[in-house]
């Protein structure tokens, strides 16, 4: 954060509400360069956002005004300053609906509260997508006021060049451009004249009083119902069990009964359509923000979404003949660059990953399986939480430390590197069928810095490989 964002965050609330500021916290970064800060005052609590692309901030500011006169459940804006390209909105609070997943599943169970909650959901969904679209002026769209051609080959293309050819999956370019022609001609034959959300996942719903709120809707503009539908029931890290996803679309299509109008039959015919590319777009965007710019969480997403592609490839009968990019469906399951993301389950490793985190005051931990090697990371280069008085006596599991290191890009930077050189060794190791990686982090005092960066590769190991993993954080043991 530098100062002339918090003077002009500072300046919008007092200008806004006259309270006197007691903290801005910058919140985690999310896969956008928008900023979101928490403001908090003697009485009140907002959240600034800073974003220098104007034309997507008044998209969303003009959107949400309008989805409150429908009655929708998104945040009032209080005080825009477009010229700084900032604006005040309401605050939601932290609990995201895949924070509450997360929170209510046990061993991969789908609870019927869970159910319950998600149906609701989509029952809102309908609201925006039907009753949100009228008088809503869709020339404030950003870029596009409609998901048609141009959308969809955009979409189609960052699957092609972020995801296939960064995974060396083979594909002939014009027999694929063929297809791609094909699906994008029968989606645009489709009843598209609704408010399409764009990114409708389970991150950008947020939970208050157990009832859902929306947030992220700048990117939306006209299109088809099904798009939505798909983008939340194959919310990849959501990880939907295939009978729970056929329940939750029978519950969104049996409630399309409160709107004749819409064509039911066909709305489940073209819904797989739209699941294919969807599906395509966000592995577009786990191919540039993972492969590419090496912000490796991105990458865990990659398992769950070949299973998807694997369970429609096995259970769903197209309407239109794409040959080509089916097959190029089957090659992903079979690309060797892949390998660690597929079937882990089903996969046996010899293989175990020891991941430490120390102090470099009392010296860097031996590697107790003899052989030597591996890895060790210095992240002392990294912004220490511990010099402050807040953060002293958390540790790197804690989430305020953890939001704190979230919020600074060069920690993405460097778990990328890092992620990047682990995952090929431990490709090398299991083709040589090698029993033992040891990688370890160090810094100042063993409490925060190394003890977040252990727990972040503990995490993306356990989601992309199928390897043994022990964490031993040294100093806090």
């Amino acid at each position: 954060m530098t100062q002339t964002k918090l003077e002009l965050l500072n300046n919008l609330f007092d200008r806004w509400c006259g309270e006197k500021v007691i903290s801005i916290n910058r919140l985690p970064a999310s896969g956008s360069s928008r900023e979101y800060y928490r403001i908090t005052g003697t009485e009140t609590r907002v959240i600034g956002a800073i974003n220098a692309d104007r034309e997507e901030n008044e998209a969303f500011i003009e959107f949400s005004r309008h989805f409150r006169s429908k009655g929708l459940s998104v945040p009032e804006i209080f005080l825009v300053d477009l010229d700084n390209n900032a604006y005040l909105q309401e605050d939601l609070g932290d609990t995201t609906l895949f924070d509450y997943l997360v929170q209510v599943r046990d061993n991969g169970s789908f609870p019927d509260d869970l159910k319950k909650v998600y149906k609701e959901v989509l029952t809102e969904l309908q609201k925006f997508q039907i009753t949100g679209s009228k008088d809503l002026n869709y020339s404030m769209c950003y870029p596009r006021s409609s998901f048609d051609r141009q959308s969809m080959q955009w979409d189609l293309s960052y699957f092609k060049y972020f995801f296939l050819k960064l995974a060396d999956v083979p594909f002939n370019e014009q027999s694929l451009e063929d297809d791609y022609n094909t699906l994008i001609e029968y989606l645009l034959s489709q009843d598209t004249d609704y408010f399409l959300y764009r990114d409708f996942q389970s991150r950008n719903i947020m939970l208050r009083d157990c009832k859902p709120c929306f947030i992220d809707y700048q990117g939306g503009r006209k299109g088809a119902l099904q798009y939505d539908v798909a983008s939340l029931l194959y919310d990849s890290k959501a990880d939907i069990p295939p009978e729970v996803r056929e329940e939750l679309l029978d519950h969104y299509i049996n409630n399309l009964d409160h709107y004749p109008s819409v064509d039911k039959r066909g709305f489940r015919e073209s819904y797989y359509g739209y699941v294919l590319i969807r599906i395509m777009q966000a592995m577009g965007a786990y191919g540039f923000r993972g492969f590419y710019e090496k912000k490796t969480h991105f990458l865990q997403s990659i398992p769950y979404a070949l299973n998807d592609l694997k369970w429609i490839l096995r259970n769903v009968d197209f309407p239109i003949e794409i040959p080509t990019l089916l097959q190029v469906f089957e090659n992903l399951l079979t690309a060797p660059k892949l390998k660690r993301f597929k079937d882990k389950e089903g996969r046996k490793s010899t293989l175990t990953v020891s991941i430490n985190s120390f102090s470099y005051k009392h010296g860097i931990p031996e590697d107790p399986s003899g052989h030597g090697g591996g890895y060790v990371f210095d992240c002392r280069a990294m912004s220490n939480p511990g010099r402050l008085d807040q953060y002293k006596s958390l540790t790197g599991k804690d989430k305020p430390v953890i939001d704190f290191l979230n919020q600074h890009n060069d920690v993405d930077d460097f778990l990328g590197s890092t992620t990047s050189l682990v995952d090929m060794s431990v490709d090398k190791y299991e083709e040589r069928n090698f029993s033992h990686l040891m990688v370890s982090f160090g810094c100042t005092g063993g409490q925060h810095r190394s003890v977040y960066c252990a727990e972040r590769l503990a995490e993306h190991l356990r989601e992309s490989q199928s390897v043994r993993i022990t964490l031993w954080h040294r100093e806090l043991d």
